[in-house]
Protein backbone atom coordinates (compact mmCIF):
# COMPACT_ATOMS: atom_id res chain seq x y z
CA UNK A 1 0.00 0.00 0.00
CA UNK A 2 0.89 3.29 -0.63
CA UNK A 3 -0.49 6.52 -0.31
CA UNK A 4 -1.37 8.70 -4.05
CA UNK A 5 1.26 11.27 -2.55
CA UNK A 6 4.80 10.40 -3.45
CA UNK A 7 7.67 12.72 -1.85
CA UNK A 8 9.44 14.31 -4.59
CA UNK A 9 12.83 15.24 -2.96
CA UNK A 10 15.63 12.84 -3.88
CA UNK A 11 16.34 10.27 -1.99
CA UNK A 12 19.85 10.47 0.08
CA UNK A 13 22.04 8.39 -0.99
CA UNK A 14 25.71 7.41 -0.33
CA UNK A 15 27.06 9.52 -3.23
CA UNK A 16 24.36 12.47 -2.42
CA UNK A 17 23.65 12.68 1.11
CA UNK A 18 23.85 15.97 3.43
CA UNK A 19 26.21 16.20 6.08
CA UNK A 20 23.54 14.95 8.55
CA UNK A 21 22.40 11.84 6.24
CA UNK A 22 25.68 10.37 5.23
CA UNK A 23 26.76 9.10 8.60
CA UNK A 24 23.43 7.09 9.24
CA UNK A 25 23.50 6.18 5.40
CA UNK A 26 27.59 5.03 6.19
CA UNK A 27 26.59 3.04 9.30
CA UNK A 28 23.66 1.20 7.69
CA UNK A 29 25.93 0.47 4.55
CA UNK A 30 28.53 -1.21 7.51
CA UNK A 31 26.21 -3.03 9.07
CA UNK A 32 23.87 -4.28 6.20
CA UNK A 33 26.83 -4.26 3.56
CA UNK A 34 24.37 -1.74 1.54
CA UNK A 35 21.75 0.64 2.16
CA UNK A 36 17.96 -0.39 2.01
CA UNK A 37 15.72 1.95 -0.25
CA UNK A 38 13.53 2.75 2.94
CA UNK A 39 16.77 4.16 4.25
CA UNK A 40 17.33 6.44 1.47
CA UNK A 41 14.09 7.72 1.72
CA UNK A 42 13.74 8.24 5.21
CA UNK A 43 16.52 10.27 5.04
CA UNK A 44 15.20 13.00 3.01
CA UNK A 45 14.54 13.74 7.50
CA UNK A 46 17.35 12.55 8.65
CA UNK A 47 15.77 13.04 12.38
CA UNK A 48 13.67 10.22 10.60
CA UNK A 49 15.81 7.74 10.00
CA UNK A 50 18.48 8.19 13.08
CA UNK A 51 15.12 8.32 15.08
CA UNK A 52 14.43 4.72 13.95
CA UNK A 53 17.55 3.45 13.46
CA UNK A 54 18.00 3.98 17.66
CA UNK A 55 14.78 2.74 18.05
CA UNK A 56 14.70 -0.29 16.14
CA UNK A 57 18.50 -1.28 17.90
CA UNK A 58 16.89 -0.47 21.50
CA UNK A 59 13.77 -2.72 20.59
CA UNK A 60 16.21 -5.55 19.01
CA UNK A 61 18.77 -5.64 21.67
CA UNK A 62 16.52 -4.66 25.26
CA UNK A 63 13.07 -5.65 24.13
CA UNK A 64 13.42 -8.94 25.82
CA UNK A 65 11.83 -10.98 22.79
CA UNK A 66 13.38 -13.32 21.69
CA UNK A 67 14.11 -12.48 17.63
CA UNK A 68 11.08 -14.73 16.68
CA UNK A 69 8.83 -12.70 18.74
CA UNK A 70 10.12 -9.58 17.38
CA UNK A 71 9.59 -10.29 13.87
CA UNK A 72 5.97 -11.08 14.72
CA UNK A 73 5.77 -7.84 16.82
CA UNK A 74 7.09 -6.34 13.24
CA UNK A 75 5.55 -8.11 10.85
CA UNK A 76 1.83 -8.08 12.65
CA UNK A 77 2.34 -3.85 12.87
CA UNK A 78 3.77 -3.87 8.99
CA UNK A 79 0.28 -6.01 7.95
CA UNK A 80 -1.91 -3.79 10.07
CA UNK A 81 -0.28 -0.47 8.33
CA UNK A 82 -0.62 -2.51 4.85
CA UNK A 83 3.32 -1.90 4.25
CA UNK A 84 4.74 -3.83 1.21
CA UNK A 85 8.30 -3.14 1.80
CA UNK A 86 8.19 -3.69 5.69
CA UNK A 87 5.91 -6.49 4.93
CA UNK A 88 8.73 -8.29 2.48
CA UNK A 89 11.41 -7.49 4.56
CA UNK A 90 10.58 -8.91 7.87
CA UNK A 91 8.96 -11.76 5.83
CA UNK A 92 12.84 -12.35 4.99
CA UNK A 93 14.40 -11.31 8.09
CA UNK A 94 11.64 -13.65 9.84
CA UNK A 95 12.73 -16.74 8.00
CA UNK A 96 16.45 -16.19 7.24
CA UNK A 97 18.12 -14.88 10.48
CA UNK A 98 15.46 -15.00 13.32
CA UNK A 99 14.14 -18.33 12.77
CA UNK A 100 10.47 -18.18 12.45
CA UNK A 101 8.36 -21.06 11.93
CA UNK A 102 7.39 -20.82 7.70
CA UNK A 103 3.44 -21.38 8.58
CA UNK A 104 3.44 -18.45 11.61
CA UNK A 105 5.10 -16.37 9.05
CA UNK A 106 2.72 -17.20 6.56
CA UNK A 107 -0.69 -17.27 8.82
CA UNK A 108 0.77 -12.87 9.57
CA UNK A 109 1.31 -12.49 6.13
CA UNK A 110 -2.25 -13.29 4.82
CA UNK A 111 -3.83 -12.33 8.35
CA UNK A 112 -4.85 -16.09 9.28
CA UNK A 113 -4.83 -17.79 12.77
CA UNK A 114 -1.30 -17.99 14.21
CA UNK A 115 -0.42 -21.69 14.69
CA UNK A 116 1.47 -21.16 18.06
CA UNK A 117 -0.48 -20.18 21.25
CA UNK A 118 2.63 -17.51 22.41
CA UNK A 119 2.93 -16.27 19.00
CA UNK A 120 -0.67 -15.92 18.51
CA UNK A 121 -0.69 -13.91 22.18
CA UNK A 122 1.64 -11.57 21.27
CA UNK A 123 0.29 -10.75 17.92
CA UNK A 124 -3.08 -10.42 19.28
CA UNK A 125 -2.01 -7.82 21.80
CA UNK A 126 0.44 -6.15 19.49
CA UNK A 127 -2.97 -5.57 17.73
CA UNK A 128 -4.77 -4.76 20.52
CA UNK A 129 -2.05 -2.03 21.40
CA UNK A 130 -2.71 -0.88 17.74
CA UNK A 131 -6.03 -0.70 17.41
CA UNK A 132 -7.05 0.90 20.60
CA UNK A 133 -3.70 3.33 20.43
CA UNK A 134 -2.26 2.37 23.04
CA UNK A 135 -5.40 1.64 25.55
CA UNK A 136 -5.72 -2.05 26.35
CA UNK A 137 -8.04 -3.41 28.56
CA UNK A 138 -6.93 -5.56 31.82
CA UNK A 139 -8.42 -8.63 30.03
CA UNK A 140 -5.99 -7.72 27.14
CA UNK A 141 -2.84 -7.63 29.79
CA UNK A 142 -4.04 -10.66 31.42
CA UNK A 143 -4.09 -12.56 28.49
CA UNK A 144 -0.35 -11.25 27.40
CA UNK A 145 0.83 -12.03 30.46
CA UNK A 146 -0.99 -15.55 31.08
CA UNK A 147 0.97 -15.92 27.50
CA UNK A 148 4.13 -15.55 29.66
CA UNK A 149 5.40 -12.30 28.64
CA UNK A 150 6.42 -9.68 31.56
CA UNK A 151 4.44 -6.26 32.29
CA UNK A 152 7.95 -4.46 30.59
CA UNK A 153 7.30 -6.08 27.47
CA UNK A 154 4.13 -3.54 26.99
CA UNK A 155 5.77 -0.47 27.02
CA UNK A 156 8.71 -2.81 24.24
CA UNK A 157 5.69 -2.65 22.13
CA UNK A 158 4.74 0.91 22.36
CA UNK A 159 8.13 0.91 21.34
CA UNK A 160 7.90 -1.49 18.54
CA UNK A 161 4.51 0.58 17.53
CA UNK A 162 6.55 3.64 17.00
CA UNK A 163 9.72 2.37 15.08
CA UNK A 164 7.41 0.58 12.28
CA UNK A 165 5.21 3.83 12.56
CA UNK A 166 8.17 6.01 10.98
CA UNK A 167 9.22 3.24 8.80
CA UNK A 168 5.69 2.36 7.53
CA UNK A 169 4.37 5.88 7.16
CA UNK A 170 7.80 6.42 5.15
CA UNK A 171 7.12 3.98 2.84
CA UNK A 172 3.79 5.01 2.38
CA UNK A 173 5.07 8.45 0.94
CA UNK A 174 8.16 7.20 -0.49
CA UNK A 175 7.13 4.42 -2.65
CA UNK A 176 10.75 2.52 -2.54
CA UNK A 177 11.34 0.30 -4.71
CA UNK A 178 12.02 -2.82 -2.93
CA UNK A 179 15.71 -3.74 -2.24
CA UNK A 180 16.57 -7.35 -4.30
CA UNK A 181 17.82 -8.94 -1.09
CA UNK A 182 13.61 -9.02 -0.06
CA UNK A 183 12.40 -9.66 -3.35
CA UNK A 184 11.74 -13.30 -3.01
CA UNK A 185 9.60 -12.32 -0.13
CA UNK A 186 7.73 -9.49 -1.85
CA UNK A 187 4.15 -9.05 -0.11
CA UNK A 188 1.63 -6.37 -1.70
CA UNK A 189 -1.45 -5.15 1.19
Amino acid sequence: MAADYQMQLAPQTLDNADAKARPLLEQANAKLGFVPKMYEGMAKAPGVLDTYLHGYTLFREDSGFAPPEQEVVFLTISRLNGCDYCMSAHSMLAEKMSQVPADVIEAIRNDQPIPDERLAALSTFTKVMFETRGMPTRDDVKAFLDAGFEEAQVLQIVLALAVKTLSNYSNHINHPELDEVFAGHAWKG
